[in-house]
Order: structure tokens, then C-alpha cells, then sequence
């Protein structure tokens, strides 16, 4: 078989091919970057199996947008970290149904969803990441830990990459193929899990294994748009703010005279810390800008289009990204835009997440988990002050929240004979008769 094919070689885990290739494609990248030449990224752990087929077989040209490049995207930033932060800063609690109705509790699982799901996460970038990875990627995942092989007992929840996750249909359920996360070794271990093991989330266009990529889809045009604006736009201060422009003269000139005027202009007054040296013309040499202005171009309307364009993709009203040229019609008020938000825009998020950590962790009716999102949607002192006289009844109307029930959404602590509902019943004038 030759000395290319031995026992050592091929024992080795993945594709040989692909290993051998690689550092080749990381140089092509590293020039690709530098901007010495065009073309797509290869793999070195920026681009998906997928987008690599892709790029291989010529379908997609534009597989330079992954989840790095589209986070240097400022509008995509900042909707990524807007739905990431809300998601990890609401409590996910924990409920059991009782004879007298629902009873909050504090499992096992309460500690590793809110404090620390894995020894080296904790709740709040772990959730942050899983946002990064159903708004990018299409899918987030979590490795459900257990004590033993044959213990039930959870004891921890491991974010992972989608990138190292492939998704089997093994006749009516689903087996998850992990390889090693991108911030370990290329040939760790790979591990197939049971659909029981793993919580998956998925985006929308799920097709029973995976969903969309935002990046490969949705965001494809419009990212790519608002990239090349940016650099269009560094291109332009990075010359001084100065248009290009052709010299003008009714003399010949022959080939030599021409690249010696031409490389004598970039070296004098090329780049922004050249450009407002005077340019000196003789020979009846005329200058005549040929680039069209920005207002011509219409960039700063393009780059605000794209602002808009890109949080209609994830759900975001334009405003709460800093976008504030045009007025907003959810209402007045932090109160009405945070309730907005998180029905419109981050309820069908938490809807899923909470389906499948119910029917992954509980797997029977009775025991429930719920993010609570009162706190985003708190009104101000006033509102809330109005709601609570309402809520504790008034003359005629019955109470229907106690007063330690109000004492505990304000974090305060209970009060004697605080636990008993109003009745606030009509005082009956005297001499009425009954």
C-alpha cells in the first residue's frame, strides 16, 4: 500500500485528508484576511461543516459570513446581546401542582439553571451562549450529566457548540453525535447521546433534526450588506475622507511617465495620514473626482435600512438597539416597550426552552418550570402602587393577592396576619333591612 497507507495513519482519528489540508487552508486564510487574496474562508473552526461543502462544490459564495464575522456587525451585536441578557437575567423557578393549586419548590436542577450548570459555566453566560447559538447557529444544546450510566440523577448541563453536534434520526428518536468543543483538541473523543441526554432547541424552520442557520439564511444578504457598508465605509476614512479621482491632461503620456506619476501620488499622499499633504500639478495636469459622494450613494440611508432590516430579523424593535431616528408605536413608557418585548420578541424563546427542560428533566405531569418574567415587565412606583390597591381590593371588591403576597414581589418580608385575602364586602347603611 505505499508508506502513505499504514496501520498508524489511518488509526488516526477523523478525516486524514482534511488534517493534512488544513494547515494549507489556515495559510490561504491568514492571506484571505490580509486581503492579498479573494475568496471564501476555509475550515479552521470559523465555518461549519455545511457552508464548507458549500464553498467546496461553488454553491455558496458568501460563506465568508459566519458567527464571528456577522457579531462584527454592530446591529447584530447588539440584538444578540439584547435577547442573550434578557434571557439571562430572568429566574427560571421551579412549580408542582398541589390540591390547593400550584406550589413553588426548589430542586436540584433550580441551582444548575440559576447559579451554575457546569463546573466551568455559570447560569448567566451559559444562557447568554445558548441565545448566541439559537440566533446564529439555528440550534442551541445542552449535555445533560448525569451521576452514573444508570443513574437518573442530574448533576450538571454542559452548553455545547452546534457546530460539534450532529443530529441522527434512529427510527422514532433522535441520537446527537458530539465531537470535542472548538476550545479543545481537534481529535478528542466523539460520543453519541440519546435524545434523553441532550437538550435541544431548536430555531425556526425545524425539520425534526435541526434548524435554520440565521446566518446561512436570513442573514445572508442583509449581513453582508451592513459588512461591506463598513468597510466601504473604514475604506473612505482611512483615505482621508477623499474621493478617488482621475488626472486630466492633453498631452501623451507614455506607459513609464505614467506609473511614475501614479506611484509618486501614492507614496506622497496615500493614506489618511498623507492626505491633506497639497498635491502640486504641472504639465497642465487637471484633477476630476470621479467617486460619488456619500450623500450621492445614499450610505448613511443604506446603513440605517440595515439597522432596521436586521432587528426585523431577530424581533428587536429598532429603538431598543439605539436606533431612534423614527418614534415607536408600542405605547410610552419603559413599562409598555419591556412588556412588548418580551411578548413579541423573547416569549417564543422561553416558550420553547421551558418545553423541553419539562419534558427532558420532569417527564411526567405535575412538575413544571416557568421563567418569570415580572421583572421586565415592571411598570414604575406609580403604576405598580395602583396595581397592588387594586389587586388587595377596595371598597365593594374583593382582594384577590394578600398582603404578603404584595410585601414579596417588592422583596420585602412578611407582615403578621398578612396572609389573609380581604373581602372588602360593602358596608350595609343602618336601618336597611335584610
Amino acid at each position: 500500500m505505499g508508506d502513505w497507507y499504514n496501520v498508524e495513519r489511518v488509526s488516526q482519528p477523523g478525516s486524514v485528508i482534511l488534517a493534512a489540508a488544513l494547515p494549507a487552508l489556515r495559510q490561504a486564510n491568514a492571506a484571505r484576511r490580509a486581503g492579498i487574496v479573494q475568496g471564501p474562508l476555509a475550515v479552521d473552526g470559523s465555518m461549519s461543516m455545511a457552508e464548507f461543502s458549500d464553498w467546496v462544490s461553488g454553491l455558496d459564495s458568501r460563506a465568508t459570513l459566519n458567527e464571528r464575522s456577522a457579531m462584527c456587525v454592530s446591529s447584530v451585536y447588539a440584538c444578540v446581546s439584547l435577547i442573550g441578557g434578557a434571557l439571562a437575567s430572568l429566574p427560571l423557578k421551579f412549580y408542582r401542582e398541589t390540591t390547593g393549586g400550584r406550589e413553588e419548590f426548589k430542586p436540584d436542577e433550580w441551582w444548575l439553571f440559576n447559579e451554575q450548570p457546569f463546573p466551568c459555566w455559570a447560569a448567566a453566560p451559559a444562557w447568554e451562549y445558548s441565545a448566541w447559538a439559537l440566533l446564529l447557529q439555528g440550534d442551541a444544546f445542552w449535555r445533560i450529566h448525569r451521576a452514573s450510566d444508570r443513574s437518573p440523577k442530574i448533576v450538571g448541563f454542559e452548553p455545547l457548540h452546534p457546530r460539534t453536534v450532529e443530529v441522527l434520526r434512529v427510527r422514532d428518536r433522535l441520537a446527537y453525535r458530539v465531537t470535542a468543543q472548538p476550545s479543545q483538541q481537534s481529535n478528542g473523543p466523539t460520543v453519541v447521546l440519546d435524545q434523553d441526554d441532550v437538550l435541544h432547541v431548536p430555531g425556526p424552520g425545524f425539520d425534526g433534526l435541526r434548524g435554520l442557520s440565521q446566518i446561512r439564511y436570513a442573514l445572508s444578504t442583509p449581513g453582508m450588506i451592513a459588512m461591506s457598508a463598513d468597510d466601504y465605509a473604514n475604506a473612505f476614512f482611512q483615505n482621508g475622507s477623499r474621493p478617488d479621482y482621475a488626472l486630466q491632461t492633453e498631452k501623451n503620456l507614455d506607459a513609464g511617465q505614467i506609473d511614475n506619476l501614479r506611484n509618486q501620488i501614492a507614496d506622497r499622499h496615500g493614506g489618511a495620514t498623507k492626505a491633506f499633504k497639497p498635491m502640486v500639478l504641472s504639465g497642465g495636469l487637471k484633477v476630476a473626482p470621479i467617486t460619488m459622494t456619500a450623500a450621492d450613494s445614499q450610505l448613511i440611508e443604506q446603513r440605517r435600512f440595515q439597522v432596521e432590516d436586521i432587528a426585523r430579523i431577530f424581533g428587536v424593535p429598532p429603538f431598543m438597539i439605539g436606533h431612534t431616528e423614527k418614534t415607536t408605536s408600542w405605547g410610552s413608557g419603559v413599562e409598555q416597550m419591556s412588556i412588548g418585548f418580551v411578548k413579541y420578541t423573547l416569549q417564543r424563546h422561553l416558550v420553547k426552552f421551558e418545553q423541553e427542560i419539562n419534558r427532558k428533566v420532569f417527564r411526567y405531569a405535575g412538575r413544571f418550570c416557568e421563567f418569570a418574567t415580572a421583572g421586565l415587565e415592571r411598570g414604575d412606583t406609580k403604576t405598580r402602587n395602583e396595581a397592588y390597591r387594586i389587586a388587595l381590593g377596595r371598597a365593594g371588591e374583593p382582594a384577590w393577592m394578600t398582603v404578603n403576597e404584595v410585601r414579596r414581589r417588592e422583596n420585602l418580608p412578611p407582615v403578621d396576619g398578612g396572609d389573609e385575602l380581604a373581602t372588602n364586602a360593602a358596608a350595609v347603611p343602618q336601618g336597611t333591612q335584610q
